[in-house]
């Protein structure tokens, strides 16, 4: 296998770089603290036609895989923009997949295009309160109602809700008792987020906070059977289409914060003196951070192997969940070892590293937990029996 990357995705790496680099850690700070959606940014992207990367060319899309989408994101979060920087793209490569895969033709030109040129906010509606990794147990239901469908319903944790236009939908249309296998009977929508149907409220926070996460509420939002997405019924399906692309992805933007968080504390080991030398001439510093890159070089190779394998359309169920799980570990243990190199000042937001630290705890909890992807492993790799 050929580790290098091509031509055009050192382009693509060397370009985000250059345009994260228009929005330093200031910027970040300031977003974060004040739970403001980083538009400038999100439109800088948008006009530079990124947010398209993975769509198909003939929605104005970038026809690129997810290894170029997952070169991009990792770039993102490396600049310093870690996830508040990445969540806004990354629901926008990988929520609408869903669509480009199995939405309608008429589907797919009415949303892809504005989705591409960023003027289509879309957030993606799964997780509820009381099912949260078994989907199946969804409570949110669509009944038909002539050409409509009605919903009623609840969700949490949904990224971007309040600045979204649209929401990628996942309901039941059959109750799940009265289905053969608990997966049948869901079905999959992009629905406009009428605000006089759909009560959305954000959700404090540890952090990420210049992108919200919400409680959705759903009461009587009508949605018209043209805004299904594929068959009635099969919406589980649909969502396992994406479950890899989506770890892949994660896994590359924990590689970007780990790295933004490394390079941080390799630059303070560099600069602070105590005793009159630089504190990383002590290996009780220079090791833990030799430690965090040599973790984070080899879990890049892992995620890296499967987004080569998703693009060819190989199965890679073991890989993308084992990319996330290694990626996860490393991202938060060189944003931790970051923290602990910068000692006290690394508990001051100025110095990004608590920041970091922050969003690299998220990764480890989304958007599968880390025993999640193990019990993936343990039951669809090493055969074991199924623990849930």
């Amino acid at each position: 296998m050929d580790f290098d990357l091509t031509e055009d995705q050192r382009a693509i790496a060397g370009a985000v770089q250059d345009l994260s680099s228009r929005f330093d850690g200031g910027y970040w700070r300031r977003k974060d603290a004040g739970h403001a959606f980083p538009w400038e940014f999100y439109d800088a992207f948008a006009d530079a036609g990124w947010l398209g990367i993975a769509i198909p060319e003939e929605y104005g899309g970038g026809g690129m895989g997810v290894q170029e989408a997952a070169i991009l994101l990792e770039e993102v979060a490396a600049s310093g923009a870690g996830m508040n920087g990445c969540s806004p793209m990354h629901l926008t490569i990988f929520g609408i997949n869903t669509i480009v895969k199995h939405g309608s033709e008429e589907l797919r030109r009415e949303i892809l295009p504005g989705v591409v040129d960023g003027s289509l906010h879309v957030c993606f509606g799964v997780t509820e309160p009381d099912a949260g990794t078994d989907t199946t147990r969804i409570s949110t239901t669509a009944v038909r109602d002539g050409g409509d469908y009605v919903v009623n319903g609840r969700k949490v944790w949904i990224t971007k809700a309040g600045d979204s236009q649209k929401m990628v939908l996942i309901t039941r249309t059959t109750p799940r008792e009265e289905v053969d296998r608990p997966t049948d009977g869901m079905t999959l929508f992009i629905a406009d987020i009428d605000r006089s149907a759909v009560d959305i409220r954000p959700i404090p926070k540890m952090g990420r906070n210049a992108v919200a996460s919400n409680e959705v509420f759903i009461d009587g939002l009508r949605v018209p059977a043209s805004a299904r997405i594929g068959e009635e019924g099969e919406g589980f399906r649909y969502l396992l289409d994406g479950l890899n692309p989506e770890r892949i992805l994660l896994a590359h933007e924990a590689l970007g914060l780990g790295r933004a968080a490394l390079d941080a504390a390799t630059a303070y080991a560099k600069e602070r003196t105590v005793f009159g030398r630089p504190i990383g001439r002590n290996q009780g510093i220079s090791f833990p951070l030799a430690e965090a890159l040599a973790r984070l070089d080899a879990a890049r190779l892992m995620a890296r192997n499967a987004a080569w394998l998703y693009d060819r359309g190989r199965p890679c169920g073991r890989e993308a969940n084992t990319a996330k799980w290694l990626c996860a570990e490393a991202g938060f243990f060189a944003a931790d070892r970051a923290v602990q190199t910068h000692g006290g000042m690394g508990y001051a937001t100025e110095y990004d590293v608590e920041r970091y630290f922050r969003e690299a705890r998220l990764l480890r909890l989304a958007p599968v937990s880390q025993e999640m992807a193990l019990n993936y492993i343990a039951h669809n790799v090493l055969g074991l029996p199924k623990s849930y």
